[in-house]
């Protein structure tokens, strides 16, 4: 990534000699363009492209994204040996900020997992390894999709994770039109304790919208797709990177004002709004005839100048739940008290009658069950997606000779345990990884006690 010295903005590596005007005080259209991902619009701006009129900013240095604050990370641990070899590709299912979405088929055990491909001159290691330090840690959280695996080829990094049948909440909206505000309380309650629980490992998301909320084949709900996180945000911490989908960002960050968990809670109320109104609080102008109507320029001022439209088809408390979430004021926004916080959010009379451990331990029944039929569920996902060829387009040979095979070296990682489970490495490597911390120590103690003698020696 390049940052701007001047105004900070960040553009990607492969983009920034594109830019042709120099920065300074520009207008609100010209200011917001470029960092927001063209392939995470939201449903109703789907077919609408970002324009390629990109501002330039004089003095751009390359940088290592925002975590700029040396925030450690986790290190992957020893690959399994597991290669695209091993899977059959089977359908595809839907597509990721930066790649495509498999369906596949682990050929000894015959798992079933969602592989996500992605190729390498698309993302920077560090895009990609925290994508991959947030996923290890989801197997803490019902409400996460997990990693089972990780390996890579000369252009692509591929992820292996839970394969969840049911499919996406947006495809499911779409189908039923109507949403009770039951269902949509539900799945808000589980979406907001999948937040908290990010939240409370120090992540900022930025990444919520309707794709990105899966049902299992219970009808629990799974986040997924975790590419514009930020790790290591304690209590107070803020950042100012401008990044997300036009029609879910919140006021603050359109203002390039600093902000933190905020953004997060101002996501999940334009998800509910969108679950029980059946259309985005902010969105395009498509009959308009006014061409800046239909563009992204105008959602943004939307957002910034325009109170919601509330239906008096709600109920008094699903009203109030948008309203609060939905405040532009961050400060005033429910979920962003900075003692209170989540408590606010369980307390708030839409949720008065919710069992609030029973949701956290996945102990509540769903009102909605997905369908899944024999063929893996894939009546659930769009057929944009399952229609689609079943194959990985050829790697760019100009790209991997030019790669550096450093860069990607350490993108790697097997969830030993759940492999175990699932059939995927023996039982001896197993154990190797779990007597691997006792080996550790049981070659340090030596040299611990001869440097501690010969100290006391020396004393």
């Amino acid at each position: 990534m390049y940052k701007c010295t001047n105004c900070k903005l960040l553009v990607h590596k492969k983009y920034h000699k594109l830019v042709t005007i120099e920065c300074g005080q520009h207008s609100l259209p010209s200011e917001t363009m470029v960092p927001v991902d063209p392939s995470s619009i939201a449903s109703d701006a789907a077919h609408t492209e970002i324009p390629h009129n990109l501002p330039t900013h004089e003095a751009l240095e390359q940088v290592d994204e925002e975590n700029e604050a040396g925030n450690t990370r986790k290190g992957g641990k020893a690959s399994s040996g597991l290669g695209l070899k091993d899977f059959d590709l089977l359908q595809v299912i839907g597509r990721g900020s930066y790649g495509k979405i498999l369906l596949v088929q682990q050929k000894e055990s015959d798992c079933m997992y969602a592989m996500k491909a992605v190729k390498k001159e698309l993302v920077t290691i560090d895009q990609i390894q925290r994508e991959k330090c947030i996923l290890e840690q989801a197997f803490n959280c019902p409400f996460l999709v997990g990693l089972h695996a990780c390996f890579q080829t000369e252009g692509r990094l591929f992820l292996v994770l839970d394969y969840v049948s049911g499919g996406d909440l947006l495809f499911h909206v779409q189908q039923q039109r109507m949403l009770l505000e039951e269902h949509a309380r539900f799945y808000s309650a589980e979406i907001s304790l999948a937040v908290n629980y990010i939240h409370r490992q120090g992540i900022l998301c930025r990444i919520l919208k309707m794709e990105n909320v899966l049902l299992d084949s219970e009808g629990h709900i799974k986040l997924i797709d975790f590419c514009l996180c930020m790790e290591g945000l304690q209590p107070g911490d803020t950042t100012c990177t401008f990044c997300g989908i036009p029609n879910f960002l919140a006021p603050e960050l359109i203002r390039r004002e600093d902000y933190s968990f905020s953004v997060d809670w101002w996501n999940l109320g334009v998800l509910m709004y969108i679950m029980m109104i059946q259309e985005s609080p902010f969105h395009l102008d498509e009959n308009s005839d006014n061409p800046y109507e239909n563009s992204i320029e105008y959602v943004l001022q939307v957002i910034l100048e325009r109170e919601i439209g509330i239906t008096c088809c709600l109920s008094v408390q699903a009203a109030s739940v948008l309203e609060v979430f939905l405040n532009k004021d961050p400060k005033e926004r429910l979920g962003c008290h900075p003692h209170r916080g989540f408590t606010d959010i369980q307390e708030h009379p839409f949720f008065q009658n919710m069992d609030w451990g029973m949701m956290e331990q996945k102990q509540v029944v769903p009102s909605f069950k997905p369908n899944i039929s024999e063929g893996f569920g894939l009546d659930n996902f769009d057929p944009e997606f399952t229609n689609q060829p079943v194959r990985l387009t050829p790697d760019d040979n100009d790209f991997v000779r030019e790669l550096d095979g450093y860069e990607f070296a350490g993108f790697k990682y097997i969830n030993h345990l759940r492999m175990y489970e699932e059939g995927l490495i023996p039982i001896f490597q197993l154990c190797i990884f779990l007597m691997f911390p006792f080996n550790a120590w049981k070659n340090l103690l030596p040299a611990w006690i001869e440097l501690t003698i010969s100290e006391m020696s020396g004393s």
